[in-house]
């Protein structure tokens, strides 16, 4: 297994060389031609609308369809009618991303470059799910916890092993770039979409592993995503869902939001993906990052000196079409410095405004050429022009592996962090096994795996153990439960209330806040938004678990039963309850 890992092998180093033009050409028949034999053959055959298609990466599930469907039929469309560059992956099985991209990349006259947000590992895209109305997990790639798990241990050497392992599964599902590490200094704990996938709120914290995890990433062969650059860490609103506005001076921005883009560049990350928001200390005109040249070309570019591949964020996103609509987004995406445009509204129509550029004079044939002998040269870099398709039989002794499992269990109990246990009613392994123990899990009804995790480790101490369910939605009639939680010995509260679209959504409905308060000396857990503790500054008793994986499940009930010990260190403060770098160890 070590071996099939190791001959996928490639050096950061080579990876960003490869993103320039090297040696003096040879013969383009030649097997192991330099890059730049094979980038010029392939990009002088190309016709200016060819160019355009290169930099346009339509989106892509991964679930099994039959040929003769209308998905398969519209992503091979894209493929080999409009000749796409790329490919961004969602969610699927493992064999059937593997076996689909397989396909496609047979039906490919230029090798498919494919990418996949893997924040949280190959996992975080590659597992099968769950089986309905069973709720049975159906397995597939390592899930780890979130980013600021991570910064929770203070260990970036976990950062490079999680790293390894994304690159080595991901490689074998051919997939090629991680849309990762978010760089995103999150210092604002009402931000919707960033929140746990940020490292934590210190920019040099952020920048070290940052650093790791690129080099973790490209040192097993995979290109590394820094996002969202300049910084989508400060801000309450949703690029998804509107224009995000970061108002603050450039010398904040050098300060804080840059350290990590900074580092990454020095470190030779291989792809930086960009912010649809405004920053007016660097472009006054309002424009979001995406779209002004002034971001991606005159500081990612000149000042910062970044040599890789500019890929923007989803372009079917408000914060480019709110105010400029698809055609003119794309333009003007084109025009400030991007290489790639992600998951447009319309491939097609996106491909033509590309062109259209061209003729309007909004920028120059070569300037494509730009582009795609940068997406050309990472193809021959990741061997692509040689190997695009991945081994089908070789995968079940790569991804899931047993090892790899482990490490991410490992990371998740080293993240885990008391925060407070006024009462020092922490561990509750010491009390005796017939003890009444209330786990209540607050969540959401389409999280089906909330609380699974977490209350089977809890049963396997506590046989009696009463597991409740609170809608955080729909909470409903909870006056029984109080009387249920009366008659507890020990109540924990394990709320999954995460980040999801809007403020809002952070933030669990005031019946449930109301409910939560009224019980008796809770144990509050947190496994979706780790400042949930500025709803309930009563809480005596408030763990932080960093997410709802069944990893950070598993980890934050062995932490409180006292199976493993609490080392986790906040990397946010929870403003005004909770310094940066707090935590105890009961």
């Amino acid at each position: 297994m070590r071996a099939l890992r190791a001959a996928h092998a490639l050096t950061a180093a080579a990876l960003i060389a490869a993103c320039a033009t090297t040696k003096p050409a040879i013969r383009p028949t030649e097997t192991k031609a330099p890059p730049r034999v094979w980038v010029d053959s392939v990009l002088g055959a190309m016709t200016l609308r060819q160019k355009a298609a290169q930099m346009v990466w339509p989106s892509m599930i991964g679930d099994f369809v039959s040929t003769d469907s209308p998905q398969w039929r519209a992503i091979r469309h894209y493929v080999v009618d409009e000749g796409v560059g790329g490919l961004t992956v969602s969610v699927g099985s493992p064999l059937e991303i593997a076996e689909k991209l397989n396909a496609l990349q047979r039906s490919a006259a230029v090798p498919l470059l494919v990418g996949a947000d893997l924040e949280f590992g190959a996992g975080q895209r590659a597992r099968g799910g769950y089986f309905l109305p069973n709720a049975i997990d159906l397995g597939g790639a390592v899930v780890f916890p979130p980013e600021m798990a991570f910064g929770a241990t203070r260990d970036t050497m976990l950062a490079y092993e999680e790293a390894r392992v994304t690159a080595a599964e991901g490689r074998a599902l051919g997939i090629h770039i991680d849309y990762a590490p978010v760089l995103d200094v999150n210092n604002n704990a009402s931000n919707p979409v960033i929140n746990t996938r940020s490292y934590g709120e210190s920019p040099a914290l952020d920048a070290a592993f940052g650093r790791a995890f690129i080099a973790g990433l490209q040192d097993h062969g995979m290109i590394a995503t820094g996002k969202h650059f300049p910084g989508h860490g400060d801000t309450e609103t949703n690029s998804h869902l509107a224009l995000p506005v970061v108002n603050v001076s450039r010398a904040r921005l050098d300060t804080v939001e840059l350290v990590p883009f900074r580092a990454a560049v020095s470190a030779g990350v291989g792809a930086i993906m960009s912010f649809h928001g405004s920053m007016p200390a660097l472009d006054s005109s309002g424009a979001p990052g995406t779209l002004s040249q002034k971001v991606l070309t005159g500081l990612l570019r000149n000042d910062l000196g970044f040599k890789g591949v500019v890929i923007s964020d989803a372009m079917d996103m408000q914060g480019v079409l709110v105010q400029y609509g698809a055609v003119e987004a794309a333009k003007r995406a084109v025009a400030a410095g991007a290489d790639v445009l992600i998951q447009p509204k319309d491939v097609a129509q996106a491909i033509d405004a590309i062109v259209d550029g061209v003729h309007e004079g909004r920028y120059t044939e070569a300037r494509l050429d730009e582009s795609v002998r940068r997406l050309l040269n990472m193809k021959h870099a990741l061997h692509l022009d040689r190997h695009p398709l991945v081994n089908l039989d070789s995968i079940s002794d790569i991804v899931g592996d047993s090892a790899d499992q482990a490490l991410a269990r490992t990371v998740a109990e080293r993240s885990i962090t008391v925060v407070r246990d006024s009462l020092h009613q922490l561990p509750i392994g010491k009390l005796n096994k017939n003890a009444r123990v209330l786990s209540i899990t607050v969540a959401r009804r389409a999280d089906l795996g909330a609380g699974v995790t977490f209350n089977a480790v809890l049963k396997q101490a506590f046989p009696g153990l009463r597991a409740e369910y609170v809608d955080a939605d729909q909470p409903g009639d909870t006056y029984a439960l109080l009387a249920t939680a009366d008659s507890a010995d020990v109540v924990i509260v394990s709320s999954y209330v995460a980040q999801s679209w809007d403020a809002a959504s952070l933030t669990a409905p005031g019946s449930v806040i109301s409910f939560m308060q009224k019980l008796r000396r809770p144990i509050i857990v947190a496994l979706g938004n780790p400042y949930f503790l500025q709803q309930i500054p009563w809480a005596q008793n408030y763990v932080v678990g960093w997410g709802g994986f069944p990893v950070s499940q598993q980890a934050a009930a062995r932490v409180i039963l006292g199976q493993a010990p609490a080392t986790g260190k906040l990397p946010i403060s929870i403003p005004p309850y909770a310094p940066y770098g707090a935590g105890s160890t009961p």
